[in-house]
């Protein structure tokens, strides 16, 4: 397995990697992503190959700062408000992208936005330094449970990408919030690890959800995601026979086969965490179903709810 600790000879090697028009899975504080260069086609066709991805759904570039980014598209004044209230951090920017900014239009799906972050995570901006820009989705296959640590990387992908950085357990555990600034307003296209009131805050007003049947402008908009192949029960506060539980705060049912609860404390930033790992360690325990308590629809509790219901979603 091409699983590696981050060091630096090693992400020296990773970015030799992604010069090479190879793929290189890597740390950041949401989740682990597969990355390729954003500017070699055949290098970034090997992501979607790998993950068997709809190439209609664009990738997210990340970059190593807000001049980079400025260089790939054209940012107004709410998106610079945005970028310096969240980057580096979980956030990412849709905009208008330039034409000499040099990403295959693979990465984009055509469209004539680009997706860019700035990542918080050591490891990430490491690489960054050595082989920037990075165009890369989550480390996993289409629509499966997000990766939070290596080893889910490598138990997705196996040997496909040519190093595997071990970064640790990726501490927010919920993709970055996609916010496009391409239109008279900005619209939320995906929820994520930061809060839309914490968005509402910097921009000094609403923020509107991109409606379901809206074209895929992001990732993170296809009506099933982030799923399990077990399926998913929700809002449940009793146990049928063989349901593994998912459970949140202190008063949890009994009768499940097997239970992980996300915080008992009924912390919302513990449980976006630990989310996708119990989803993947419920998903290999053998239940027939997974049962998945009652979670609060504020802060954070509405990104965690968007991505169960997405997992629930009949196949």
């Amino acid at each position: 397995m091409p699983v590696l600790p981050a060091t630096d000879e090693t992400i020296a090697r990773a970015a030799q990697a992604l010069a090479a028009g190879r793929l290189v899975a890597f740390p950041t504080e949401t989740v682990y992503g597969l990355g390729a260069a954003p500017g070699r086609r055949t290098a970034v066709a090997k992501i979607f190959a790998a993950k068997d991805r709809p190439q209609f759904n664009p990738l997210i570039v990340h970059v190593p700062d807000l001049e980079t980014a400025e260089s790939l598209a054209e940012f107004g004044t709410e998106a610079r408000a945005l970028a310096a209230a969240f980057w580096p951090g979980p956030l990412t920017i849709v905009a208008l992208k330039r034409p000499e900014g040099g990403i295959a239009d693979l990465v984009t799906a055509g469209l004539g936005t680009v997706a860019l972050r700035v990542p918080a995570h050591p490891v990430a901006r490491a690489l960054l330094t050595g082989a920037l820009p990075i165009a890369a989705p989550s480390a996993n296959r289409s629509g499966r449970i997000s990766p939070t640590e290596a080893g889910h990387v490598a138990a997705e992908l196996g040997d496909i990408p040519d190093v595997i950085l071990d970064g640790g357990p990726c501490a927010r555990g919920l993709e970055s919030t996609v916010v496009s600034v391409v239109g008279e307003h900005p619209i939320l296209l995906r929820l994520g690890a930061v809060p839309r009131s914490e968005i509402e805050a910097v921009l000094g007003h609403p923020i509107d959800l991109a409606a379901q049947d809206a074209p895929i402008a992001s990732p993170g908009q296809l009506e099933r995601h982030y799923a399990p192949q077990t399926p998913v029960r929700l809002n449940a506060t009793t146990i049928e026979p063989g349901e593994a539980l998912l459970a949140f705060g202190p008063n949890v049912p009994d009768g499940a086969d097997t239970t992980i609860n996300l915080s008992p404390a009924g912390d919302l930033n513990e449980a976006a965490a630990r989310l996708f790992a119990a989803l993947r360690s419920l998903d290999e325990s053998g239940a027939r179903a997974i049962a998945v308590m009652p979670i609060p629809d504020d802060g954070l509790g509405e990104a965690i709810n968007d991505r169960l219901r997405r997992a629930a979603k009949a196949r």
